[in-house]
């Protein structure tokens, strides 16, 4: 073996031991990969590309119906392609589910629940938002899947925090922890400018501008002459709410005008909930399928055509072959049947393809290996009636909570009917994992003790039935999603690149992790660079 005497030899060695993907994260972590250059937009194949050439289209197997291979097999379609789905599940979405009545499902631990929600009500186990910029939306567009709002914030749900100070254990609405933040902040703000410790900052000008706008953004008071302490004053507006309401003739209305004390506040932790909203992927107004998030994969699986998918296939190998790419897999019935094709396009989590044998390159199986998948879970807990309107006036939103629940979200559908749904946990991490080792019913019962300190004896005494999900022991998903320690050290970047005639794709392999946008974006990615390699044989 000749050993590298220079950079470019050794980066010739790198490419052709570990492929295109390690060398660009080698390159990368040299700091010689190009600078990004943003992607073309992407242009769907077309049936002219074959006529107008004289090529004639391939066969694609496609495996998993989840977000990522619905929409490949789709943007295929388009040109042609012949096209076949293998989906494990009995239905299509993967992490895209909508439990409803009816709905059944077994976790790996053997834990059985049967859904006994009401006509209408259902439970958004994955993804259950979709915000304005994301490709999501062109494709509920272009597939007819009608949308409408979701409420991601509210200024009258709470911050609930335990542990933090005086204002532990206490139901703070948003809207008042929001005023008393913006408003200590702009006060301490305002105060440090005009008393000129921003003066190697700020021209005497730009002072006065920022000093009016502190005024409006924290609702302060203005400068008191030779009075620096009182200049600048937060003592709190109508902004925090109301104890009662304005109404007819002489009810003006009792403002909450007493804010919490600054030290209060500021040992509560409200605040950091506050930078959520500012979140690009978090704007405030945000959407969903009308019905439930599953909408879009039953969409994509009609324009794809029901014949084209196969489920109740769980996949045993995968090989290359000398012709394209052999899959043999237990179909239903438990026989095992092969599917082979001109290309394969694999939208497999990472954890589970790890285990699936075949002969996909050893760097594959590091690569696959490298990701890591991450805990979540959620709750359904019905209500025979919709309290958090009728009593305390929260129309959607979120509640966030230091206790293990992380968020309770309220529904941003069926407002005003009899019953209602509320997700009585969202959570990551340690906490996921603590309610995803209890079966269903210690879950539901851990779910309600925490929600009763916030809203309550009627989270408990309201409630009609639940269902929980725990991603990491869900069958064929095995996490909520996957996260990468690196991206460039070759690990991920090996995952964008074919191995051999065996593509992948999923939400893992973009930079919209854990949302459908990444897998529509993967997904049109692979379909770019599969029929690129086509049309150039």
């Amino acid at each position: 073996m000749t050993i590298p005497t220079t950079r470019r030899q050794f980066l010739q060695a790198v490419g052709v031991s570990g492929g295109a993907g390690v060398l660009y994260g080698t390159m990368g972590a040299l700091g010689l990969a190009p600078a990004a250059q943003a992607a073309p937009p992407f242009r769907a194949p077309n049936r002219s590309d074959f006529t107008l050439t004289g090529r004639s289209a391939k066969s694609v197997v496609v495996l998993g119906a989840g977000i990522a291979g619905l929409a490949t097999a789709y943007e295929l379609g388009k040109a042609g392609y012949q096209v076949r789905i293998l989906e494990a599940r009995t239905r299509p979405g993967g992490r895209n589910w909508t439990v409803r009545g009816g709905t059944s499902e077994t976790d790996l631990d053997g834990h059985t629940q049967h859904a006994r929600f009401a006509k209408g009500q259902y439970l958004n186990a994955g993804p259950a938002r979709i915000a304005q910029h994301m490709v999501t939306l062109d494709y509920c567009r272009e597939l007819g899947v009608p949308i409408e709002i979701f409420g991601n914030q509210n200024a009258d749900s709470y911050y609930f925090n335990e542990n933090a100070g005086p204002l532990s254990d206490t139901p703070i609405r948003h809207r008042e922890a929001k005023a008393d933040v913006y408003g200590y902040v702009s006060e301490l703000l305002a105060k440090a400018t005009d008393q000129g410790a921003l003066d190697g900052y700020l021209t005497g000008e730009d002072k006065e501008r920022l000093l009016e706008f502190l005024r409006g953004f924290g609702a302060i008071g203005g400068r008191v002459a030779g009075n620096p302490a009182a200049s600048w004053r937060y003592s709190g507006t109508n902004r925090r709410g109301y104890q009662v309401e304005p109404g007819a003739g002489f009810e003006a209305g009792t403002p909450k005008l007493t804010p919490y004390p600054l030290a209060d506040v500021l040992e509560s932790g409200v605040g950091r909930y506050i930078s959520f909203e500012f979140g690009y992927d978090q704007a405030m107004l945000m959407f969903q399928p009308v019905g439930g998030m599953d909408r879009i994969a039953y969409a994509l699986e009609a324009a794809v055509g029901r014949r084209f998918v196969t489920y109740g296939a769980q996949v045993e190998s995968i090989d290359n072959t000398a012709s394209g790419v052999s899959v043999v897999y237990t179909g239903p019935g438990g026989r095992p049947r092969t599917a082979t094709a001109d290309f394969c396009v694999c939208t497999i989590p990472p954890q589970v393809l790890a285990r699936i044998p075949g002969n996909l390159s050893p760097a594959v199986r590091t690569a696959l290996g490298y990701a890591v998948p991450n805990d979540t879970g959620k709750i359904g807990l019905q209500y025979r009636r919709r309290w958090w309107e009728q009593d305390e006036n929260i129309y959607s939103g979120i509640t966030n909570t230091n206790l293990d629940l992380a968020t309770i979200w309220y529904p941003s559908y069926g407002y005003h009917d009899a019953k209602g749904l509320v997700v009585g946990y969202y959570n990551f991490g340690a906490n996921a994992r603590a309610y995803a080792a209890l079966p269903p019913a210690a879950r539901e019962a851990r779910a309600l003790a925490q929600g009763v300190r916030i809203h309550g004896e009627k989270y408990r005494t309201e409630l009609e039935t639940s269902f929980s999900v725990a991603w990491e022991r869900t069958r064929y998903s095995e996490g909520g999603w996957v996260s990468w320690p690196s991206r460039s050290n070759g690990h991920y970047g090996r995952l964008l690149e074919p191995d051999g005639r065996v593509y992948f794709a999923g939400d893992h392999l973009s930079h919209y992790i854990a949302w459908q946008a990444g897998a529509f974006e993967s997904a049109r990615k692979v379909v770019t660079d599969l029929h690129t390699r086509v049309m150039a044989s």
